[in-house]
């Protein structure tokens, strides 16, 4: 074994299915292995896991004392570092269970964030990440400076500047963390800005925009990696993009597409880190089609479904044309789904991909056209109709003329239709 090697910590995992929550917030096998898989994903190991059953939460410590004690038990046996809770916890549970189980605790949505602050690599990524984590840090003060001393304007050390009469260290940090979140938010409201502006420049290019979005590790890389022949990291664990990676994709002879890979949505997934990955996930509602990927291998396939439509509601995507693209068909065993929007792939072989190419092509067009035209200068005023409405892929000055190679919308073809080498107009039906 190689000395250098980190070693794993040790988790116990616990969760409550009460009577009171809504269905959804209930811990299960099913949301239980989830958590497993995240703790694997953060490089942690899970060695035993607790369920509860009981009408409502325990207001002190969440789980009933004879769990909580068996937990204890658990904990101890098992040389455990920390105990994972699949439910969120309030901050004075998380600080009463700490101190009773003797070990760090986390909940679920303190899971994902530390996998976030793993995974994040662009400056955007990380000021999101940031953000969340002074979010969900905020209500979580109290009881984390019990160690330390009240300070007062004689009392101790302190920096000039920080004293007050009578100001705790944890009103002093409230007010720190406030700052750092109100300075995030107006860097990200930057980012916004420049968003904005990238956006208006594909408007204008007529560069439609298609997101890949679906439930983590449901293959949104490996179908952009097939699709665009890209090779972005596709693993096989949670949470394997956080960043947005955007590629080009030409879908026919006259449309070429930007398909954008984003964040992984889960169910449990914390309000503040939704609102926090707005300045990635809005791209969704600006989007001209939504490629919703669906693992359909995965038993719980149509539950991740719901998750994901819910979280696309919550982001005010809903309006977006959405194509639902079931992926790894192959390692299915039942009757595919079918019907209109729908393709089955899958992403490893590249199985199902020209359909599903075929159907983003039917669903974007809008009657555009891949022409050369040879304006006259006496003609050269609709140059600027082309660069207005058109998208120019090339112009070059002649001495006849200005010949120019654009996708025009339909209703710029009829202006520029008498400059194009050779057209000729189809005959209707009855004229034939």
């Amino acid at each position: 074994m190689n000395n250098n090697e980190t070693k794993k910590e040790r988790a116990v995992l616990a969760g409550l299915a009460a009577a009171s929550m809504d269905e959804h917030e209930r811990s299960s096998d099913v949301t239980m292995e989830e958590l497993a898989a995240l703790v694997e994903t953060t490089g942690g190991e899970t060695v035993a896991t607790l369920i509860q059953s009981r009408p409502t939460p325990e207001p002190r410590t969440f789980l009933g004392d004879g769990k909580v004690k068996e937990l204890k038990e658990l904990i101890e046996a098992n040389d455990c570092d920390l105990a994972v809770f699949d439910n969120e916890l309030s901050p004075s549970q998380m600080r009463v269970l700490s101190e009773e189980l003797g070990v760090k605790v986390l909940d679920r949505s303190g899971l994902i964030l530390d996998i976030f602050a793993q995974r994040a690599r662009t400056r955007e990524g990380q000021l999101q990440v940031e953000l969340a984590q002074y979010k969900y840090l905020l209500p979580r003060l109290t009881g984390m400076w019990t160690h330390l001393v009240r300070q007062t304007a004689s009392g101790g050390s302190s920096p000039i500047g920080t004293r007050g009469p009578g100001e705790t260290q944890l009103e002093t940090d409230r007010r720190h963390i406030r700052r750092k979140i109100q300075k995030l938010e107006e860097e990200l409201a930057e980012v916004r800005k420049v968003r904005s502006t990238q956006r208006r420049k594909r408007e204008k290019n007529a560069m439609p925009v298609v997101a890949l979005v679906g439930y983590t590790n449901a293959g949104k890389s490996t179908l952009l990696n097939c699709l665009t022949g890209s090779d972005i990291p596709a693993n096989d664990r949670l949470f394997d993009t956080l960043d947005t990676t955007t590629r080009r994709l030409r879908i026919d002879e006259t449309q070429e597409i930007l398909l954008s890979d984003t964040v992984g949505f889960i169910r449990k997934l914390p309000t503040h880190l939704i609102e926090a990955f707005k300045a990635t996930l809005e791209e969704l509602s600006y989007a001209d089609v939504l490629l919703h990927v669906i693992d359909i291998s995965n038993p719980e396939w149509a539950e991740q479904a719901r998750v994901v439509d819910e979280l696309i509601r919550q982001l005010g995507a809903e309006a977006t044309p959405c194509i639902r693209v079931y992926n790894k068909c192959d390692a299915y065993f039942g009757i595919l789904p079918h019907g209109e929007d729908t393709v089955c792939i899958s992403a490893k072989s590249g199985e199902g991909a020209d359909e599903l190419i075929r159907l983003l092509a039917a669903r974007l067009d809008k009657g555009k056209r891949h022409v050369t035209i040879r304006l006259p200068y006496s003609a050269a005023g609709l140059l600027d109709s082309l660069n207005r409405e058109a998208a120019v892929l090339k112009s070059e000055y002649t001495e006849d003329g200005i010949e120019v190679e654009a996708i025009v919308p339909p209703e710029l073809f009829g202006k520029v239709k008498a400059y194009i080498p050779g057209y000729v107009e189809p005959k209707e039906e009855w004229e034939t």
